[in-house]
């Protein structure tokens, strides 16, 4: 007998129920695919080919119970059953994982649909065959095919519709159009069978309870996994939801620290566990002229000098590790275009709540101007403390200059006329002219000579000593002068001025050892603020001096204005020339500049301050003046050197003066306010207890017109007392003095016989 068997209708309905609910599930669970990454996206790849596949396999297994056959009992192969259970879903989880990575490529969604397909008409067939009855199974090839292109069409449109991002309605669509096709595919393949009874005679009657509540039950756990899938899926999707926001606050408040942290005005850097930068500030970037992506990713250490990085590397780094701090350390970094830095860099590891590494943050801090400002003060320090002792050795060493000079000058005079005699006595006095220059060398240095600016006009001066000049430097080496017309005199010293000048010229010749050309030039300028010379703002001269010598290298130009130092040779040279010219400049309220270039000569600029005064005044030299005896005075000499005193008595002496001594200031009042008749005072200006410019302050308080002379070496009287006071210079020989004493003292006709009767009164004394 053939049959084609009858279904139960409510069999039918539970079914295509659970087709279409497994349908929901899994285009549900898809989207939670896409959404993971790693482990949690296999789970979701299981999770939905289980609810797929076993919701196909549920659908058929309950349709099939929903099949009978009048008489004829029908059951199931259990291995069958489950391989066929076991089909449905690794097929289905196949299909998903290929769409999950072919990102809707159509060629691979073909391939997978008709995959997935294959496999569900595999399992519908195996089934099928898991049937065990009396009775043959028969296909219909045409009911048979298109039970195949539907099971294809159905995988198709579901893994189609899973690789998209679909809405709540367009999965409840999807879901009833794939639950019917997955029906529609079972209940086709259900009509391609004939059933064939062998020989047995079939019974008529309703389908068996056993079936009916086997079928519930599997629609049931059906229904409940699916559910289940849907439940976990929601929380999932909310935890996901909430995830995603607290990424987008999480990348917000990352992108306002990082916008925070690149706009920071501090050099900031952030490094990884293996020291490569992170993120750097852009004023990080300024500093040391990279672009961003020039740095990011780089090692720290490849900014740094080779020195620094060993540092960094082997001593701060592991230190940092193993502290997560690191107090501030030096060191030197390279720009992009090459230039050093001197900073200072302080850093901090960050770690998470496990003590894990995140990011180590620190910054650099130039310090280049400081330590070049600190390298400048110490300079100025030394300089400072040298230019002291300096100082007091000009000062001590002018004593014993003066007493040479003055013995020396009596000596000549009482001298027999021995000619081999005269020359000892005056080559012993050019030794003394010499060392009176060298003193005078060190006392510019120092900035403690006795200056007397006047209004010098650079042009005379410097044509004034062309013929010296000319000799000075020899025939190789030409000189030639450019003056503009209308320049302005300097305010300066003309004898030291005429001696820079000299020494510079002279400076020049030995940087030309084959001859070349010396240019002196002179302009007038008018300083503002800031300016190259760091001078204060006012009308200045620049006399410059440029040589075709050699040149100097940054070294040497750096240590040019040192005391002492010399590239000469040993005895040719005592290096004070520059360091004298720079503390002329200096104390004449000017300023010393050179720039030098190995090869390309020395240019040598001395800024000093103009003046006024319509012309320079006239100068005067020791043969211009010729001394006179004049008539005998009394004059008290007062100085705390014995041999200085008794030098400079014995010249007033041999000019015929009285002379009176006194070792202080203290003593030369005392003297005063006993005897009051002196003519003059000479006191030295340098003395312990009391100075001579405070003595003759106090002689003045009571005798107004007696004449003091100060002597000294220094310069350190004040503006004020200096145009009070005369000033002799030490060392000075017997004409210097008696020039100095002509240009004092009144002659005593012209004082009248009362003043000294005042004089004793005012010092305490009665005449």
């Amino acid at each position: 007998m053939i049959s084609s068997g009858t279904h139960s209708s409510t069999l039918v309905i539970m079914s295509i129920a659970i087709a279409t609910f497994a349908s929901y599930t899994a285009l549900d669970l898809a989207a939670r695919i896409r959404a993971s990454i790693g482990w949690i996206r296999q789970v979701w790849l299981g999770t939905a080919a289980v609810a797929m596949g076993g919701g196909i396999w549920a659908m058929h297994f309950v349709a099939m119970l929903a099949f009978s056959m009048p008489g004829m009992e029908v059951g199931y192969d259990l291995g069958l059953t489950l391989l066929s259970l076991l089909i449905a879903i690794c097929v289905t989880g196949i299909a998903f994982a290929v769409m999950a990575r072919s990102h809707g490529s159509g060629g691979r969604l073909l391939a997978a649909g008709l995959f997935m397909g294959l496999g569900v008409i595999g399992m519908h067939y195996m089934g099928m065959a898991a049937m065990q009855m009396t009775a043959a199974i028969s296909y219909d090839r045409l009911w048979f095919s298109a039970s195949v292109l539907i099971a294809i069409g159905a995988a198709t449109s579901a893994l189609w519709l899973a690789s998209r991002n679909s809405g709540q309605a367009e999965k409840v669509v999807a879901a009833l159009v794939m639950g019917g096709a997955i029906s529609g595919m079972h209940f086709a393949g259900i009509k391609a069978a004939t059933f064939t009874g062998l020989g047995v005679r079939m019974e008529g009657g309703p389908e068996s309870v056993g079936q009916t509540a086997l079928a519930v039950g599997v629609f049931a756990a059906s229904f409940l996994v699916l559910l289940f899938s849907l439940v976990a899926a929601m929380f999932d999707r909310r935890f996901a939801v909430l995830a995603e926001r607290e990424a987008v606050a999480l990348r917000a408040s990352e992108e306002r620290f990082r916008s925070l942290y690149r706009g920071t005005p501090l050099p900031l850097h952030s490094l990884d566990q293996e020291g490569r930068i992170e993120q750097v500030s852009n004023t990080w970037l300024e500093l040391m002229g990279y672009q961003r992506d020039e740095v990011v990713g780089r090692p720290l250490i490849n900014f740094l000098i080779e020195e620094s990085a060993r540092q960094f590397r082997t001593i701060d780094w592991p230190a940092l590790v193993t502290q997560d701090a690191l107090e501030p350390r030096e060191y030197r970094v390279v720009t992009k275009d090459g230039a050093f830095l001197d900073v200072v860099s302080a850093a901090r590891i960050e770690r998470d709540e496990h003590g894990t590494f995140m990011y180590l943050v620190g910054g650099l801090t130039d310090v280049t101007e400081r330590k070049r400002a600190e390298e400048a003060l110490r300079q100025a320090q030394k300089i400072e403390t040298i230019g002291q002792l300096t100082g007091g050795v000009a000062h001590d060493f002018n004593n014993l200059l003066a007493v040479i000079m003055g013995n020396l000058d009596i000596l000549r005079r009482r001298l027999p006329d021995d000619p081999k005699l005269m020359r000892l006595v005056e080559s012993a006095l050019e030794g003394v002219h010499r060392g009176a220059s060298l003193t005078q060398r060190l006392l510019a240095f120092a900035r403690r000579q006795d200056l007397r600016p006047e209004a010098v006009d650079v042009p005379d001066l410097v044509r004034g000593m062309t013929d010296m000049l000319q000799r000075s430097l020899g025939p190789q080496v030409r000189v030639e002068t450019r003056f503009p017309r209308n320049l302005p005199p300097v305010h300066a010293d003309v004898n030291q001025l005429e001696m820079a000048l000299l020494n510079l010229a002279v400076n020049a010749r030995d940087a030309m050892p084959g001859g070349g050309k010396l240019d002196v030039s002179a302009a007038a300028e008018s300083l503002g603020q800031p300016n190259i010379a760091g001078l204060p703002s006012g009308p200045y001269v620049r006399v410059t001096l440029a040589d075709s010598g050699e040149g100097m290298d940054a070294a040497t130009l750096a240590r040019a204005t040192e005391p002492f130092f010399t590239t000469k040779g040993i005895g040719k040279g005592t290096g004070l020339g520059l360091s004298m010219v720079h503390g002329l400049a200096a104390q004449s309220g000017g300023r010393l500049m050179i720039r030098s270039h190995v090869g390309h000569g020395t240019t040598i600029d001395l800024y000093l301050p103009a003046t006024v005064k319509a012309a320079a005044a006239q100068r005067r030299t020791v043969g211009d003046v010729s001394v006179e005896a004049g008539e005998a005075l009394d004059i008290l000499v007062v100085d705390d050197d014995p041999l200085v005193l008794a030098n400079t008595a014995a010249m007033l002496e041999d000019m015929g003066h009285s002379v009176r001594l006194a070792r202080s200031g203290e003593d030369a009042l005392d003297q005063l306010a006993r005897d009051s008749n002196v003519d003059l005072v000479v006191t030295d200006q340098l003395m312990p207890g009391m100075t001579g410019s405070q003595l003759a302050r106090q002689i003045r308080l009571g005798a107004a017109d007696t004449p003091v002379l100060i002597v000294s070496g220094f310069a350190e009287l004040e503006a004020t007392e200096g145009g009070r006071f005369p000033l002799l210079p030490k060392p000075f020989d017997r004409e210097a003095l008696a020039r100095a004493l002509k240009d004092l003292h009144r002659p005593a006709n012209v004082v009248p016989l009362h003043r000294r009767k005042r004089q004793g009164k005012a010092f305490g004394l009665e005449a």
